[in-house]
């Protein structure tokens, strides 16, 4: 490993805290449109309607949506996390305020989903299968907010997407409530057991002179200076941000398929 100076640490941190890359731009202002988009969307999301449009026999939005997901998680892996999801536009927007990170505790989403997606396949059993999709179950014209119910429910979830973040930490929801990133974990998982094509990051850690940026600017919190370091760049949280990338000075971190 290079050694660096204390001189030149400065400088990074300089060049760092000033304009952020042209694709950082653009990935901060996707997720902050999906936010923005949130009261439209998050039926689609919801983990309550897919239980209760399976004990109906239909498969709804969010069934639909995180059947997706974990499709696209087989070739993406996260990406849908770090570059689409409107809790991240939530997210991100506060940890600009709250900066602390997140270290622990990712085992307690699979705490909420395993029960939850068992329930799932049990009502599905019971109903001998679905009979019927509607993509736009229980929304208004597509819209999810449209009623003082609807509208209560929002904020609940939104209450549940951003305590977390000013309480705990940087992407607390995602680390230890979401109830989408199984699905992508589990995809993630299956792809790297088969080993096909797919997004990743890579690394020369050669290049590497232990700056600590990457790790300081992950939005998720992983140790990425000593993901470089033993040249091992598949974490469960990663969510393909590319923070990293065009953070590091050196253009150490790569994308790669």
């Amino acid at each position: 490993m290079k050694a660096i100076s204390p001189w030149q640490l400065n400088v990074f941190r300089v060049t760092l805290e000033g304009p952020l890359k042209s694709r950082q731009k653009i990935r901060l202002g996707i997720i902050l449109f999906s936010f923005f988009l949130f009261p439209v969307t998050f039926y689609y999301l919801s983990p309550y309607l897919i239980v209760q449009a399976t004990s109906e026999g239909i498969i709804n939005g969010s069934f639909i949506v995180f059947s997706l997901l974990f499709l696209s998680s087989l070739v993406l892996g996260r990406a849908f996390c770090g570059w689409v999801c409107p809790a991240a536009g939530c997210q991100e927007t506060i940890s600009r305020v709250r900066e602390k990170r997140v270290l622990l505790g990712n085992w307690i989403k699979w705490i909420i989903w395993i029960p939850w997606i068992s329930v799932i396949i049990i009502l599905a059993v019971q109903n001998s299968g679905y009979d019927k999709i509607d993509f736009f179950y229980q929304t208004t014209f597509g819209f999810s907010v449209s009623n003082i119910y609807s509208a209560i429910t929002y904020v609940f979830v939104l209450l549940l997407i951003a305590l977390p973040s000013f309480i705990v930490g940087k992407r607390s929801f995602c680390h230890h409530i979401c109830w989408m990133a199984p699905f992508m974990i589990v995809g993630r998982k299956i792809r790297n057991v088969c080993n096909w094509p797919a997004l990743r990051l890579v690394a020369d850690n050669d290049q590497c002179t232990q700056c600590q940026t990457c790790t300081n600017h992950c939005p998720m919190s992983l140790p990425v200076s000593e993901m470089v370091e033993t040249n091992k760049m598949e974490n469960t949280e990663c969510v393909l941000c590319g923070s990293c990338i065009d953070g590091c000075p050196h253009s150490v971190i790569h994308y790669q398929i």
